[in-house]
């Protein structure tokens, strides 16, 4: 017989990305208006392994939709991806008396999610919490829609300067593996040009853009790039300071910016429906799920998809971009 399920752990784990908070916001309301307990865990895995657990009630969730960042904190835990850790972690939870655990957090965190159910049996549900936007599922994730805006603001206003100066910008964003972010900022922005991993082919990007973007009648232009540790914005910038040494190549890295700031009424939204979602799928008695929104529709994908699936990238915004640029 399944024991019920009287008292529900939240946590954010990872990177933070603007909208955790209203979804943890809405974790600890919906649990409670259902008649569980809601305890919060502060600072990721390293907090569920130290015992750093509180009771939350709505007070507690007071006036924080609209704040970025998170208040219980985040961590990378590097010993919870040892056994040892994952007892002392799952020790913790048996303490708190806690039957299942939500973690809001990319796919790092939905993966120590996903192993740390199957070792002890448990109940762990994931909310879509990066702004990267990779995780298979969902439309979109939480944090994603006010990153971008975000990068877009800085965008427009680099700009400026690269028109005054007849400059070319290689503007380095956030987004390793999964290019949304540089590609969809590059179309709002009007950059000419965005280089990301879901184009890498044998075709040289920055040759292309070199060849296609650069006219004579056009000194200034911008280009948006996925941060990379071999091919970011500096590898690029300075290829064209020594293949093409007549333009003036500045970059600029948005860095950990992108992260902070209110987050957007999309992004406050997708949290607070995937949030009141995860209790659902708790009383449903759904296990080891990740909660999304997909066709504006609450969906349940299996962790293991959701982490390891890769999200379709739409390659007719990269048509979309090459036009609009010229």
């Amino acid at each position: 017989m399944v024991k019920r399920i009287k008292t529900i752990g939240v946590m954010t784990s990872g990177g933070d990305a603007p909208g955790m908070n209203a979804a943890i916001r809405a974790v600890t309301r919906a649990g409670i208006c259902n008649g569980f307990q809601i305890k919060g865990i502060y600072r990721g895995y390293d907090g569920l392994i130290n015992g750093e657990v509180k009771p939350f009630t709505t007070e507690n969730v007071s006036g924080i939709i609209m704040q970025g960042g998170t208040i219980l904190k985040t961590a990378r835990s590097m010993e919870f991806t040892t056994p040892e850790g994952r007892d002392r972690a799952y020790a913790t939870m048996e303490k708190e008396e806690i039957g299942a655990l939500i973690v809001i957090g990319g796919n790092g965190s939905l993966t120590g999610a996903m192993e740390f159910a199957r070792a002890y049996d448990m109940c762990c549900i994931g909310l879509p919490g990066t702004i990267d936007n990779d995780l298979y599922g969902t439309d979109t994730t939480i944090g994603y829609d006010t990153t971008l805006n975000t990068i877009v603001e800085c965008v427009d206003r680099i700009r400026d300067t690269a028109q005054s100066h007849e400059r070319i910008f290689f503007i380095e964003v956030m987004g390793r593996d999964a290019g949304f972010l540089a590609q969809n900022a590059a179309i709002a922005s009007g950059a000419e040009a965005a280089i990301i991993p879901e184009d890498s082919t044998d075709v040289d990007q920055l040759a292309q853009f070199m060849e296609r973007g650069i006219r004579k009648s056009k000194k200034s232009c911008i280009v948006i790039v996925s941060e990379s540790p071999k091919c970011g914005a500096l590898y690029y910038a300075d290829r064209v300071k020594k293949e093409f040494p007549g333009y003036d190549v500045r970059v600029s890295i948005l860095g950990h910016l992108q992260r902070g700031g209110r987050p957007s009424a999309h992004d406050r939204i997708l949290a607070s429906r995937t949030g009141v979602g995860a209790i659902e799928a708790i009383m449903q008695g759904q296990r080891n799920v990740m909660v999304g929104i997909h066709n504006n529709e609450v969906t349940y994908v299996p962790l293991s998809e959701a982490i390891r699936s890769d999200k379709p990238f739409d390659r007719k915004l990269i048509k979309v971009l090459g036009e609009l640029s010229i």
